[in-house]
């Protein structure tokens, strides 16, 4: 199995980053070789996964591969884009709490 057996799914994956998708790090160049050697990855984990494994799954920042077991020879599929936002803020671990400071109170 080669990443050419998947060039249809490249191919749709990379003309939707091109018209849907914006990213900051990487041009849509940068993203098809990024999405091959991902695929070879996600292949490689496909061929080698444990007994009882169905999936191979490879990704980065950006892009998720998974190849499936299915019904027939080739497994199937699945790129997905990881949409996130470098400039969204890290929420605070759910073990810190926020500061609240009090207000003095006023004497009347």
């Amino acid at each position: 199995m080669t990443t050419n057996d998947f060039r249809r799914e490249i191919d749709a994956a990379v003309k939707n980053f091109d018209r849907y998708v914006i990213c900051l790090q990487k041009t849509p160049d940068e993203f098809a070789a990024a999405l091959e050697s991902l695929l070879q990855k996600a292949i490689r984990a496909y061929e080698t996964r444990a007994e009882g494994m169905r999936h191979g799954i490879a990704l980065d920042k950006e892009i998720t591969i998974i190849l499936s077991q299915g019904d027939g020879e080739k497994p199937l599929c699945g790129i997905y884009f990881n949409l996130h936002s470098p400039y969204k803020k890290e929420a605070l671990p759910k073990t810190v709490q926020p500061l609240i400071e009090k207000l003095p109170e006023k004497a009347e």
